[in-house]
Parts: structure tokens; C-alpha cells; sequence
């Protein structure tokens, strides 16, 4: 029997993909969370085969929680689905230590066959997401600027691009705005810009303005 734990912030999600499970005789879920720290709480108390974690909800940020799991329960599978296409963000998901990255419009079928993949010791990506990522092996030359920033860094620079000041980042990311200041410092010299106006044309160019959409909030 594979134990899941669920880790939405939408009952209805979680409703559905507790649906989907019950009709699985090899599956049942174990435990939901509706925050990243009941996510936490529940890992730690229930017992459990496979993480389904949604990328965005309230509390920590899906990379932050994603490494506190893995420190918790090194050798526990964590599946994140997303709405969000399968793009750079997903890269992030999957660097940040998650078992595999599945958007939330695919059929019930993927999801299971994702759960079980996950639970025998595998990993799990779309097909469309295994030709980026071998890509990126290969790619030597001509990366994007966005690339070369840390996590923290692009959070912040996705935060900027989509208009929020330093103060409502901050806050989100529940980090003083010095702080904030210091990664913007770092990702516009690395990006080789000088003001938030090339931060967002930049982020318009390359169709980045819908990753991390709603961290910390929806």
C-alpha cells in the first residue's frame, strides 16, 4: 500500500486528488496539509511513502519547504504539481531536492503512474520536461541571464518583475528589506542591468512573469 500525504491549500484539490486515489487499490492517503507548515507537522507524525506538494501555498516557499523535507525524511519521494507550464521554474523544483514535477492539467493516469514510479525508488518528469533537461546538459554556451541566479535571487527577481516593492517582497519572504536589497544588488549585476524597468521588459521577453506566481500566497 502506498501512504500519500497531500499538500494543497485548496479543499477542493485535495478533494479531487483524494477521489482519483480511492479508486487505486494500492493507494491511500495518509494525511493532508492546507500550509507548508502543517505540511511539515504532518511528515513528521504520519506515516508516509509519497509527498504530493503544490507549488504554491501559503507559508514557506515551495523550494525552502521542499529542502526541509528532504532534511526531515532524506529518503522520501516528493511529487510536486504545478500550474504552471513545464519551464525554467520546474528546473528550480527539481535542483531543490523534489522527485518529480507534474502539472495539475494532466490525467489522473500520469498522476498514479508518477506515484508509483516515485514509491518503487524512481523519478518521474513529462517527456516535453526530459528533452529540456538533457538540453540543458548539453548547452554550454548561451544560456539565459536568469539562470545563473540562486534561488533566493530569482524569487526576488520574479517578485520584481511582476511590479511588488522591496517591502512587500520582504515580507513575503519573510526577510528584512536589506536583505531583499542585497539579492537585487547581486541579480542585476549578474544579469548585467541597472534598473528594475530591465528587470521587467526582461521578464516580459522571455514569458517568466507566470513562475512562482502566488508564493507565499495566491
Amino acid at each position: 500500500m502506498i501512504k500519500v500525504i497531500i499538500a494543497d491549500d485548496h479543499a477542493i484539490v485535495r478533494e479531487g486528488l483524494k477521489q482519483i486515489l480511492s479508486d487505486f487499490s494500492d493507494m491511500e492517503v495518509s494525511g493532508e496539509a492546507a500550509t507548508g507548515d502543517e505540511a511539515l507537522k504532518i511528515i513528521r507524525t504520519n506515516g508516509w511513502d509519497v509527498l504530493l506538494l503544490d507549488i504554491a501555498m501559503p507559508g514557506k516557499n515551495v523550494l525552502e519547504l521542499i529542502k526541509l523535507v528532504k532534511l526531515d525524511t532524506p529518503n522520501k519521494p516528493i511529487l510536486v504539481l504545478s500550474m504552471y507550464p513545464e519551464d525554467q521554474y520546474a528546473i528550480r523544483v527539481l535542483r531543490a531536492g523534489a522527485d518529480g514535477y507534474l502539472c495539475k492539467e494532466s490525467v489522473p493516469e500520469q498522476l498514479v503512474e508518477a506515484i508509483r514510479k516515485l514509491a518503487q525508488g524512481g523519478k518521474f518528469v513529462s517527456a516535453s520536461l526530459a528533452e529540456q533537461l538533457v538540453r540543458n546538459l548539453h548547452e554550454t554556451e548561451s544560456k539565459p541571464l536568469h539562470s545563473l541566479l540562486t534561488d533566493r535571487e530569482y524569487q526576488v527577481f520574479l517578485a520584481i518583475a511582476r511590479g511588488e516593492r522591496l517591502t512587500e517582497i520582504a515580507k513575503a519572504m519573510s526577510l528584512s528589506i536589506k536583505t531583499v536589497s542585497t539579492y537585487r544588488t547581486r541579480l542585476l549585476g549578474k544579469m548585467k542591468m541597472s534598473s528594475n524597468a530591465e528587470i521587467i521588459r526582461y521578464a516580459i521577453e522571455n514569458r517568466l512573469l507566470n513562475e512562482g506566481k502566488g508564493q507565499g500566497k495566491k
